[in-house]
């Protein structure tokens, strides 16, 4: 059935999608007949601050957004940036015959669509038009197969939204008043948080421990070529038939785990490998076993994020952005799903293209399928593959840059989906012989031969540790039997250290929540584009490190609040949820006991049981958030560093102090922000308590008797005056303090009083020119400069400002001044070459601080960067995030539209002349409600204020 030929007799139809971008492509597809228009996602939803709550509405419930005394009723408002697309929509669908609503096919899509019903008030037929891929064919057969609205799902969502929303927002409010203004909670955001925070505690309990064991070269005598190596390394791995100690054998406090392994320290391990010197080994067996390795399954979300991070260096939100992009533009199928399922015509088009491009040797008898890995997955949807019902391979699409890799990615795992397992054989050989002091020691290799590459041709997955291994890569060993005299033609000792639990990436983080059961796949990017953003975690490379304010959020919370940070809570709630979405629970009982600790299955000891971690994973939060006086805010934001020294993370970040305040041995220092926790030993905090601090007395002013000193602020070192007594430092007679930041070649320890003054006596007047304009030299945020009325030049060092003549001035004002930038400096650091756009990164200084480019792109590093940790695969992760962004919007336009505007102004005059006088009655009568209705407004404003750093904190996935 053609829905174009339909329409030419039914009627106009709308048809509402959530972007623009997906809007013109179906739009495309569908022809005339269709309106096709984009509701830019929510349309509506709980208000953001109490000043978008109607006037109706008081109390908590103008707080929360929900009322929670009856029945735990949302309070919906229109969003403001969609209001005028809301009146666009009511327009089109006055003028159409039927509405198809054709919003995502998930939780959130469903409550979109629910949503624009409940606005529209649609009197004409409504469909719920859903699809997986936007491709013409699936595009018509969606229209042609509508279903209804899944009210289930829908409840589910609300329900999440508004748990999301009591918890930010009764949370969130307990962490500004004991650890810091503005920080948020958030149910997957705090618990996403707190494993990043154990692992950083896993780390500074860590204590390493050394082993050492023996790599032997062994030699069969035979010339050897590929297939049949001459010679070939094994490792120690029993001496008398005790096993070597290995990094496992350790615990995390650096002592053995068992008696029975034998541990080799340096002396020994040198010892024994001169015994072994002239030893006769031989082989002591030979264990052949086949190999197969079966395909990795389709992508479904979170699997995509951790390989794209593999492979491309992609963050878990740029990975989302480049693939929103390729399903918009109809490239790949929907990318938000818990499915390794493949439909049947997407299996038929990858079986075709295994024999199209390797060969029927490479296609299995009978098409492959996969199941389900993750628990109660939510989605209808399939795999993430290729769209349509042949796969166009990467050559065929004509993308470029960001979405060209990640496409080819897509369409190699599909396709090697489909294709035979690998096969071959794996090899262990043991290799003994007696040492010249008696002992008995026993060495071992393993190989691995591949003799049918299978999928492998196609497709190989990355791993999360650099040094591991890939599935493909064959070790291969001679062709020796037992009793087989071998040669050993080195031997050496080899040390090693046991290694700190390695901090998450965002791969390894998508990872554990969604092997914990935490979340939803399609909220991970949100979630840890969340933690980054609030300061919680910071970057170092691809490494989250948490930051020490997380260290005091997640400790308040796991101390009075620990049953909503446990682990096992969230994943218990997700299946709470799926129960509601498939009717087999009701929201409002639920709410209820989650809030008020009410209801069948409620803690039998209330809120505090629950809170700390005892009873049923649902009861009172309501009475948890009343009830603050057993926080101590103090021992709350304070970790113990050793030698007295104590963190403490205060409003203005986290310091280190020894001793009690206002007290002669009182010391106290500030810890950079970008220190990761771990790196805080008590070596480095007494170094930082040694550093110059405070204020430092340089001497008096001779003109003004002041006392100038110099300060360590928050910008940097600097020098002050300070003021006599009773100076007025407000109003119209103030008097400010003078002031200068000290040269970049001066340090706090080195200024002196003649530095000071000098500095203090910014800006300088060089002189005038031929005309009487003033020049000044003035230091300012970008460097050394001279100003001569509006006109600024660069100077190239700031000892200038001091040297330089009227006659130097005037010669760099006769030069003409450089447009665009300057000479460009050289780079910082080379990264390499990018794997999207194959050009060099290197990483700049900039105006605006170092940053990332390859040329064509530029990324600034974030706070938690800096060019001396930097890695290439963290600097190509930020020019794909960049690249994601697309290029900035651009303004020009509209101011251009502006100045056009006043074009008539003198025919204009004549006619409002007139007008005038009437106008001027007519403000009289209505200056008086004027000024009522802003009163009105600076009310309204005040409550907004209130709630507004609660705003995103209700918002969780």
């Amino acid at each position: 059935m053609s829905p174009t030929s339909e329409t030419a007799q039914g009627g106009r139809r709308l048809v509402i999608v959530e972007s623009p971008a997906k809007a013109k492509t179906i739009k495309g597809y569908l022809g005339p007949g269709y309106v096709v228009e984009a509701s830019v996602g929510h349309i509506r939803d709980l208000p953001n601050g109490a000043a978008e709550v109607p006037e109706k509405y008081t109390g908590e419930v103008r707080r929360l957004g929900v009322d929670v005394e009856h029945d735990f009723q949302p309070i919906y408002v229109i969003n403001a940036d969609k209001k005028a697309q809301v009146r666009k929509l009511k327009e089109q669908l006055a003028a159409s015959d039927e509405l198809y609503l054709a919003t995502d096919e998930d939780r959130e899509g469903e409550a979109i669509a629910w949503h624009l019903m409940e606005v529209l008030k649609p009197k004409v037929p409504v469909h719920r038009m859903v699809f997986h891929e936007i491709t013409k064919d699936a595009i018509r057969e969606a229209v042609a197969n509508p279903r209804e609205l899944n009210k289930r799902m829908v409840d589910a969502q609300e329900t999440r939204r508004i748990l999301d929303r009591l918890y930010g927002y009764e949370v969130s409010p307990v962490l500004w008043k004991k650890v810091m203004p503005r920080l948020s909670a958030g149910r997957v955001q705090s618990v996403a948080t707190r494993l990043v925070v154990e692992r950083e505690r896993e780390r500074i309990a860590f204590r390493s421990a050394e082993y050492w064991d023996l790599t032997g070269t062994f030699g069969t005598g035979r010339t050897g070529d590929t297939s049949d190596p001459a010679a070939f390394a094994a490792r120690l791995t029993a001496v008398d038939g005790r096993r070597i100690a290995q990094g496992r054998d350790f615990g995390p406090d650096g002592r053995l785990k068992g008696a029975q392994v034998l541990h080799l320290d340096e002396a020994n391990a040198r010892a024994l490998a001169a015994a072994l010197a002239d030893t006769a080994f031989s082989v002591r067996s030979v264990e052949s076993k086949p190999y197969r390795r079966s395909p990795y399954a389709p992508f479904r979300t979170t699997t995509l994020q951790q390989e794209a991070s593999r492979k491309l260096g992609f963050g878990a939100k740029a990975t989302m952005q480049v693939a929103q992009k390729l399903y918009e533009n109809g490239f790949i199928t929907y990318m938000r799903t818990d499915s390794t399922t493949l439909s049947d015509t997407a299996v038929a088009a990858a079986r075709a293209q295994v024999t199209q491009l390797y060969g029927a040797d490479y296609l299995p008898d009978a098409p492959r399928t996969y199941a389900g890995k993750v628990k109660n997955a939510q989605e209808a949807h399939e795999a993430i593959r290729p769209s349509g019902d042949r796969f166009r391979t990467p050559a065929e699409t004509g993308l470029t840059g960001d979405q060209f890799r990640l496409y080819e990615l897509i369409w190699k795992r599909t396709v090697a989906s489909q294709m035979k397992d690998a096969v071959g054989n794996s090899v262990t050989v043991k290799i003994g012989g007696r040492a010249a002091d008696g002992r008995d020691a026993e060495f071992s290799a393993s190989g691995k031969t591949i003799t049918f590459h299978g999928f492998m041709k196609a497709y190989v997955e990355g791993a999360d540790d650099p040094n591991a291994e890939l599935d493909d890569r064959e070790r291969r060993l001679p062709q020796v039997a037992e009793g087989d005299a071998l040669a050993a033609q080195e031997i050496t000792a080899d040390g090693h250290a046991t290694k700190a639990p390695a901090r998450y990436t965002e791969a390894t983080l998508v990872k554990e929540l969604e092997e914990r059961e935490i979340g939803r796949p399609s909220t991970y990017a949100s979630i840890i584009g969340t933690i980054l953003e609030r300061g919680y975690v910071f970057k170092k490379g691809t490494a989250l490190v948490p930051s020490f304010l997380s260290f005091a959020v997640v400790n308040l919370l796991e101390k009075h609040f620990g049953r909503l940070v446990d682990y096992d809570f969230t994943a218990k709630m997700e299946d709470d949820l799926d129960r509601i979405a498939r009717g087999e629970a009701q929201a409002v009982p639920w709410l209820r006991r989650f809030y008020f600790g009410e209801g069948e299955g409620a803690s039998p000891g209330g809120a505090a049981d629950a809170g700390n971690g005892d009873g049923d994973h649902l009861g009172g939060l309501k009475e948890l958030v009343t009830d603050l006086g057993a926080i101590d805010a103090r021992e709350i934001s304070s970790f113990p560093v050793g030698n007295g020294i104590v963190l403490r993370v205060g409003r203005y970040g986290p310091y280190i102090e020894r001793g009690e305040k206002d007290t002669e041995n009182h010391q106290r220092a500030d810890v950079p922000a970008d220190l990761a926790p771990d790196e805080l030993s008590v070596e480095y905090a007494e170094e930082l308590l040694a550093r110059p601090s405070g204020e430092f007395e340089l001497g008096h002013d001779p003109q003004t008797g002041h006392m100038i000193v110099a300060k360590d602020g928050r910008y940097g070192p600097y020098v002050t005056e300070i003021l006599p007594e009773g100076t007025p430092k407000t109003g119209k007679n103030a008097v400010k303090p003078r002031t200068a930041s000290l040269f970049k070649s001066m340090s706090l320890d080195t200024v002196t009083l003649e530095d000071a003054l000098k500095l203090m006596s910014l800006p300088r007047v060089v002189g005038t020119d031929a005309e009487g304009v003033e020049i000044t030299a003035q230091n300012g945020r970008y460097g050394p400069y001279l100003k001569k009325g509006t006109d600024s030049r660069s100077l190239e060092s700031e000892e200038q400002l001091f040297t330089i003549t009227l006659d130097e001035a005037l010669a760099i004002y006769a030069q003409p001044k450089a447009r665009g930038r300057a000479a460009a400096k050289p780079p910082l650091k080379e990264l390499g070459n990018d794997p999207v756009s194959e050009r060099p990164v290197v990483v700049k200084d900039g105006r605006f601080g170092p940053y990332v480019t390859d040329g064509e792109t530029n990324a600034t590093l974030r706070s938690g960067d800096s060019v001396e940790t930097i890695t290439p695969e963290r600097g190509f992760e930020l020019l794909a995030e960049k690249r994601a962004k697309g290029p900035a919007k651009k303004t020009a336009a509209k101011k251009t539209t502006a100045k056009k505007t006043p074009a008539k102004k003198t025919a204009a005059k004549k006619a409002t002349a007139s007008k005038t006088a009437a106008k001027k009655t007519t403000a009289k009568k209505t200056a008086t409600a004027k000024t009522a209705t802003a009163a009105k407004k600076t009310a309204t404003k005040t409550a907004a204020k209130k709630t507004a750093a609660a705003r995103s904190a209700g918002s969780e996935d």
